[in-house]
């Protein structure tokens, strides 16, 4: 009983050290040493581009903005001059390159006038957006946002970059008061996104941690194809999402990771099975779980089919069943943990289980892939949404306040609205700051 004992124990000690972006929910930053591991199954295609691919290259305008010409002089060997000859043809090359960079400054002068009858005095107004004597304009507190919120570069190299570029010295204060204009501007944008998430029948959840003064938070994101709103709170469970405002009254099919907040919420659901892989594959490396490594390769095989229109509903049908085998023998490979003697609440179960269980529990939001087109096989949409919180917490650390991580979030969600809808996200932060903001297509 004891060696049994430690031979589980060791086995999972192994797992733990081992585990990797492969095997595991851990991140690929995380993997010692990195290694590329891909769900694909190869198909024998060289990497590159493929026959029909259409490239890009550099081509020459047909406005260049200036022209030099390099007029023939001199004489010819004959003697004759040049300068008499006329051209017979033009050879052009151009360089495209970034004009020069300053600050362009517009002065507004309004007139000053005194009747000459009753020596009332009468000046014109000047622009609402020219508030103060000297001010930056909305291009200036757009690149500001752009570089900080779009491109996590930290507020003092930020400041730096643009009084390198264009001059001036702008604060990190400056710069944040900027953020806090663009997140109070885009409330109305916020509740139009939230609206219309509701109305989407499928929608992408996911979560990861966020740093507050060293403390850590959580970033949340609700996507789909067209829309995408981040979160900033300090639960990682169901008090962030009553604050986001969608899921608790969504109605719709939610694809989450089976973190069990977003189970206990009242919808239909649909299960990642890129994380099912990862598990399955862990299972059979590290404990032998034959068991797991067919249900690995039967999901991987099934989906390919899928994605590329060759599973007939024989073929799926043969899966499900051969899915019911597997989960079984994987039950019955693992069977329960009795309860000791004295021993209180719930018993611990072995890892193989405990995930044999949930696939018998959760067939159908697991495979809910094979019976509707609409739902996908995994929760990529959402991981590659919040997959931007890991390269901000690289380059420039956390937040120094919560309500920085939420001013983040909503202009993060705008951006990243904009971009899914095709549109223009410089256009749309300079109008954020122009006071006319830019909504996306479907909000407009």
């Amino acid at each position: 009983m004891e060696r049994d004992r430690l031979v589980v124990e060791i086995q999972e000690l192994k797992a733990q050290v081992g585990a990797d972006s492969g095997t595991s929910n851990v991140p690929p930053s995380q993997d010692k040493p990195w290694k590329p591991l891909s769900e694909r199954i190869k198909i024998g295609r060289l990497p590159g581009g493929q026959p029909g691919h259409i490239g890009k290259t550099l081509e020459m305008s047909a406005q260049p903005d200036t022209v030099i010409v390099f007029p023939v002089s001199g004489q010819c060997a004959c003697g004759h001059s040049w300068d008499a000859v006329p051209v017979q043809d033009v050879l052009a090359r151009q360089v495209h390159d970034l004009p020069e960079t300053r600050l362009h400054v517009t002065e507004y002068q309004v007139e000053v006038k005194i009747c000459p009858h009753c020596t009332q005095r009468q000046q014109s107004a000047f622009p609402a957006a020219v508030p103060g004597q000297v001010q930056y304009g909305p291009h200036v507190h757009a690149l500001t946002t752009f570089l900080n919120v779009v491109h996590f570069i930290p507020l003092a190299r930020t400041a730096e970059i643009v009084a390198t570029l264009y001059g001036g010295a702008r604060s990190d204060g400056t710069i944040l008061l900027n953020l806090n204009v663009a997140a109070e501007r885009l409330k109305s944008f916020e509740a139009q996104v939230k609206t219309a998430l509701l109305a989407e029948p499928v929608l992408y959840a996911d979560e990861t941690g966020s740093k507050v003064n060293g403390k850590l938070q959580w970033l949340h994101i609700l996507t789909c194809a067209s829309y995408t709103l981040y979160g900033h709170h300090r639960s990682r469970g169901y008090d962030a999402l009553v604050a986001m405002g969608v899921l608790p009254d969504y109605r719709g099919t939610l694809m989450h990771d089976a973190w069990r907040t977003y189970l206990a919420l009242p919808m239909d659901h649909a299960l990642c099975n890129a994380h099912l892989l990862r598990e399955l594959r862990g299972l059979h490396e590290f404990f032998g779980q034959e068991w797991a490594g067919e249900l690995c390769r039967a999901l991987q095989l099934v989906y390919h089919e899928r994605k590329t229109k060759t599973l007939t509903a024989a073929g799926a049908l043969a899966f499900k069943e051969r899915f019911d085998a597997l989960v079984a023998a994987g039950l019955e490979t693992n069977p329960a943990k009795e309860r000791a003697a004295g021993q209180r609440g719930r018993v611990k179960q072995s890892r193989a289980r405990n995930v044999a269980l949930r696939c018998q529990r959760y067939k159908r939001e697991m495979l809910r892939f094979l019976d509707d087109d609409r739902m996908p096989f995994d929760n990529n949409l959402a991981e590659q949404g919040i997959r931007m919180m890991c390269g901000k917490r690289k380059a420039s650390g956390g937040f120094r306040s919560a309500l920085g991580g939420e001013v983040f979030c909503r202009i993060r969600s705008y951006v990243a609205t904009l971009h899914k809808q095709g549109m223009n996200v410089w256009d749309g932060l300079v109008s954020v700051f122009a006071g006319d903001v830019l909504l996306p297509v479907c909000l407009g």
